[in-house]
C-alpha cells in the first residue's frame, strides 16, 4: 500500500538468538543469491514447457476464471512488523527514517535515536503470540468473504513466510511461523480460496533517505534494508519526491533489484500455489515490464499445471488491459466495465496496518461501496490490520461481522451475479480513480443498483425511503431491455411489496422491515416468460 506517500510522499535478535551476516550475501538484495537464480531457474523452465510466454501478446490470451468473478468478496490482510510500533501508518518502516516526518520524530522520542533503535529491533517484539489462523479465517467467512490474502512482503523487507532468499522472515524470526502457509491452510480448510500480495518493489528506495549513522547503512544489515537507493534520477533534487504518477522519471531499479523480485514473488507462488496474487504500485515503473511479463508467463503457466484458476492484479497502467487484473485502489469507477476489475480499500482508515486510534468504516458504507462495486462489475478487496500479538480490533471484528449478517440475508444479489446492462440509475457519482475514495458518498433512495443471475434482475438501493416509496426509472414499462415484470419480492421478508409499472418507471412500496435502515436493501424481480413461437 501506498499510505501516506502518494499524498506527501536493538541488536539484531530473533528468538535470542544474534544474527550475523551472511557470508556470501549479495549487499542490499537476497540474503541467498543461490537460491534467488535457482527460483528464477525453475520459473524459466516452467515458462519454456508452458502455454503462456513472457509477451503482451501471448498474455492476452488470459481470462479472468469464473471463481473470481462469483466470489466478489475477499479479505485483504496487512500484518507484519509495522504492527509493533503502532503508529502513523504500514509505512512507518520508511517514515521513521525520513528527517523531518512525524515518525522520525516519534521514533526518537518513543523508542530512541535511528543510530540506536531500528526497525529491525521490532522484529523480536513481533510475537504473534495469538496469532489463531482458523479463528481468522472463520471470522473472515463469516464476514460472507469468498477468498483470503495476506500480505506476503510488505516494502518493509520482511517476509511473512519461510523464505529460502531472504533470512528476514517471520518462520525464522519473530512469531517463528510460516503465517502466510498457516494462512492458506485454514483458508482451504474452509472452502475459501487463498492469495497472496507481494509489495516488494518499493523496497528499492524504501530506506533510502536514512540519516548517515543509522542502521539501514550497516552492511550486516543490507539484505533487510538494501539496496535503500534514492529516488531522483541524476541531477534531480533528492529530497524532492518525483511525480506518483510518472514513475519514468523515478531512479529505475538495477537488473539484480529485479531479479530478486522476481525471485521473491515466484517464491511465494510456487510454495503456496496462491488463485491470486496482488501487486502493489511501484511496478508500474517502466523497468519492471518485461520482469512483469515473466511473472505473468510463469504464474499462468504453473498454475494451469496445478489446476488453478489464476487471478493476477495490477494498477494504473502496468499491464495491458485483459492480460491481468485492473484493480483500483482505495477508490473506484463510475461506469460499468465489461472487463472484470477489483477495488482494495480498508475497514481501516488511517492505516492498512494496525495503528492505535485509527479510525474506521461503518459497515453500511462498506456493504454500499461493495454493491455500487459488484453493480460495475467489479470485486471488493477489503483489508483488516491485525495487531502484534496476532488479534483482530475489536472495531474491525464489529464491522465483518455486520458485512457478514447482510450478505448472509442479501448473497443471492451479489455472489455470482453479473452486471446488467446499465450498473443503476441515480444521482449520486464516485469520485474516479486511486486514492479517490475520499468520504463515503450521500446516496439518496434515487440511487439503484443492478445485478442479473439466472434471469433475474436485483434491484439495490443504497438509501431507504422514508416513506418506504421507490420509483427505479429505467425499468418503465415497455423497456426493451426487459420483459414485463412478474414479480417483486424484498430479500429477508416474506411481507408482499405492491408495485406497478407505468411509463415513468416501476413504483414500488416497501414493506416495513426489521432491517436497518442504514444498510442498502435488495429486491429479486422476476420477468414473465417470453412465449415461445
Amino acid at each position: 500500500m501506498k499510505g501516506l506517500s502518494r499524498i506527501m510522499l536493538v541488536s539484531a535478535l530473533a528468538g535470542g538468538c544474534a544474527l550475523a551476516a551472511p557470508a556470501q550475501a549479495q549487499p542490499g538484495i537476497s540474503s541467498d543469491p543461490k537460491a534467488a537464480a535457482a527460483q528464477i531457474a525453475r520459473m524459466d523452465r516452467e515458462v519454456a514447457k508452458g502455454t503462456f510466454k513472457a509477451d503482451w501478446q501471448s498474455l492476452a490470451a488470459y481470462r479472468v476464471p469464473e471463481w473470481y468473478r462469483d466470489a466478489k468478496f475477499g479479505i485483504f490482510v496487512h500484518w507484519g512488523v509495522y504492527a509493533v510500533p503502532a503508529s502513523g501508518s504500514e509505512w512507518y518502516s520508511r517514515n521513521m527514517y525520513v528527517p523531518g516526518h512525524a515518525d522520525f520524530a516519534h521514533q526518537r522520542s518513543v523508542f530512541g535515536d535511528q543510530t540506536v533503535t531500528g526497525y529491525k529491533d521490532f522484529i523480536p517484539q513481533f510475537r504473534g503470540q495469538r496469532f489463531d489462523p482458523a479463528a481468522w479465517v472463520a471470522l473472515f467467512k463469516r464476514a460472507g468473504a469468498r477468498y483470503v490474502v495476506p500480505v506476503a512482503e510488505h516494502c518493509d523487507g520482511f517476509s511473512m513466510y519461510g523464505s529460502a532468499i531472504n533470512r528476514w522472515n517471520a518462520a525464522a524470526m519473530g512469531p517463528q511461523r510460516d503465517v502466510v502457509g498457516e494462512l492458506a491452510k485454514a483458508a482451504r480448510a474452509a472452502d475459501l480460496h487463498f492469495g497472496l500480495s507481494s509489495h516488494r518493489a518499493e523496497h528499492w528506495w524504501w530506506y533510502g533517505q536514512a540519516p548517515a549513522g543509522s542502521d539501514v547503512w550497516n552492511p550486516a544489515y543490507a539484505d533487510l534494508y538494501g539496496p535503500a537507493a534514492s529516488r531522483t534520477l541524476a541531477g534531480a533534487d533528492p529530497g524532492v519526491e518525483p511525480d506518483p504518477n510518472h514513475l519514468e522519471q523515478w531512479n529505475p531499479p538495477s537488473k539484480a533489484f529485479l531479479d530478486d523480485w522476481l525471485a521473491r514473488t515466484g517464491e511465494a507462488i510456487e510454495k503456496y500455489n496462491p488463485e491470486f496474487v496482488y501487486l502493489d504500485w511501484w511496478i508500474n515503473q517502466p523497468a519492471f515490464t518485461p520482469y512483469l511479463q515473466r511473472l505473468a508467463a510463469y504464474y499462468y503457466d504453473s498454475a494451469a499445471r496445478r489446476g488453478v484458476g489464476p487471478v493476477l492484479s495490477y494498477k494504473e497502467e502496468a499491464f495491458p488491459a485483459g492480460s491481468a487484473l485492473f484493480d483500483i485502489e482505495r477508490g473506484r469507477l463510475d461506469a460499468l466495465r465489461l472487463l472484470p476489475w477489483q477495488t482494495d480499500t480498508s475497514i481501516s482508515i488511517k492505516s492498512w496496518g494496525y495503528v492505535e486510534n485509527d479510525n474506521y468504516r461503518t459497515a453500511s458504507s462498506l456493504v454500499a461501496t461493495l454493491v455500487d462495486v459488484v453493480s460495475k462489475n467489479g470485486n471488493l478487496l477489503l483489508n483488516v490490520g491485525p495487531k502484534a500479538d496476532g488479534t483482530i480490533p475489536d472495531q474491525a471484528t464489529k464491522v465483518l461481522n455486520e458485512i457478514g449478517g447482510w450478505l448472509a440475508v442479501n448473497g443471492e444479489a451479489i455472489y455470482g451475479t453479473r452486471p446488467w446492462v446499465m450498473f443503476g440509475e441515480g444521482p449520486t457519482r464516485n469520485a474516479v480513480g486511486s486514492l479517490q475514495e475520499g468520504g463515503d458518498p450521500a446516496y439518496t433512495p434515487a440511487d439503484i443498483r443492478f445485478t442479473t443471475r439466472a434471469g433475474r434482475l436485483y434491484a439495490l438501493g443504497l438509501a431507504h425511503p422514508a416513506d418506504g416509496k421507490v420509483r427505479i426509472g429505467v425499468l418503465y414499462a415497455g423497456n426493451p431491455y426487459a420483459p414485463p415484470i412478474a414479480s417483486v419480492r424484498l430479500l429477508g421478508s416474506e411481507a408482499p411489496v405492491a408495485w406497478h409499472q407505468e411509463k415513468d418507471g416501476l413504483h414500488l412500496t416497501l414493506p416495513a422491515t426489521s432491517a436497518k435502515p442504514a444498510m442498502p436493501y435488495a429486491l429479486r424481480i422476476e420477468f414473465t416468460p417470453s412465449k415461445q413461437t
